[in-house]
């Protein structure tokens, strides 16, 4: 697949000169990209990350982390980016702030669109997570980081033996509102529908936890507090609004759809928009990978993303140096 993608850019931009030709294009530098960026740099491959920002993400906008391994916590989701980025960094990597548009990977070099220009890889790595919904709660940005979360799994312990908040009808939601039973007094699951529509095997275990208490058909309207959260005003389908107290609201709303809209359906994808790899992390076409939250991993951890990028940085060494395997590298 071959397109115009010029997008109003002067024609220096598109020249392919040795400043904007790489081994390796990164695009997304969180956890996953940061990680890929550190072994590929220290493979000597010329790496570029192409990224939004540091909090563009969703690990960079965690307020607390205090179970990534080897990092003493707490430290924010920005602050554990940043460290990722320095060490990339400190092998070669090249980091620039950016919004890419656009991509064609039809030929052998692959060509990467962003808002200052054109890139140019031998390999690219996607690692652009999922997006988060468009509309929010009221309050839920005030109180992020201040009893707001979106990962059970980062934050649970924190909310020992208090009252939480599990919003959400997926998998997801109940997979986390049981994970929370380890740490909560008591897990208030809201639901917005009539009935659950997990697993059945995950909604019976939740139906039937002691610690769960179900809230089905009930909306979400305002998370309320002073400072910190002190409770979530509900609306019942039934019934009128009541303001339940709790210290903890686990918000997993619909909306982590893959970031997928720059690739212009130029991949494989799964029904639910998840990209499609084989065990090292390539697509469909060869040379490009994708890692973390793009494949909707079933645990959702800034570890997986890094592991993800690991087994991709690998795999692009691999080909761009026709190497079957890759040399040992803790001796």
């Amino acid at each position: 697949m071959s397109f115009d993608m010029n997008l109003g850019l002067g024609m220096s931009s598109l020249g392919g000169g040795e400043d904007n030709n790489y081994d390796v294009v990164i695009i997304g530098g969180g956890p996953g990209g940061a990680s890929a960026a550190i072994y590929t740099a220290r493979a000597d491959l010329r790496t570029l990350v192409i990224d939004k920002g540091l909090t563009a993400g969703a690990l960079g906008i965690t307020g607390k982390i205090s179970n990534y391994p080897g990092v003493p916590g707490p430290v924010t989701g920005a602050e554990l980016v940043e460290i990722m980025r320095q060490q990339a960094e400190s092998f070669g990597a090249k980091f620039i702030t950016d919004k890419v548009v656009g991509v064609d990977i039809s030929g052998e070099r692959k060509m990467v669109m962003a808002g200052t220009g054109a890139f140019y890889a031998k390999v690219l790595i996607l690692a652009t997570g999922s997006m988060g919904r468009t509309s929010v709660v009221k309050g839920e940005e005030e109180f992020l980081g201040r009893g707001v979360s979106y990962c059970a799994t980062c934050d649970g312990a924190f909310f020992r033996e208090q009252t939480v908040a599990v919003i959400g009808n997926n998998d997801e939601a109940l997979e986390e509102a049981l994970f929370l039973t380890k740490f909560a007094a008591k897990v208030h699951l809201v639901v917005p529908t009539p009935e659950l529509k997990a697993r059945e095997v995950l909604a019976a275990e939740a139906k039937s936890h002691p610690k769960i208490e179900m809230q089905l058909g009930t909306r979400l309207k305002e998370i309320v507090g002073n400072g910190q959260v002190a409770g979530v005003r509900v609306h019942p389908r039934d019934g009128e609004e009541q303001t339940l107290p709790v210290t903890g609201a686990f918000v997993y709303l619909q909306g982590g759809k893959p970031i997928t809209d720059y690739l212009m359906e130029q991949l494989e994808t799964q029904p639910n928009g998840c990209l499609l790899v084989d065990k090292e992390m390539q697509t469909s076409v060869p040379g490009v990978f994708a890692i973390g939250d793009l494949l909707c991993t079933h645990v959702k951890q800034a570890v997986i993303a890094a592991s993800d990028g690991v087994i991709a940085a690998v795999a692009a060494d691999k080909f761009i140096n026709g190497r079957k395997a890759i040399q040992n590298d803790w001796k």
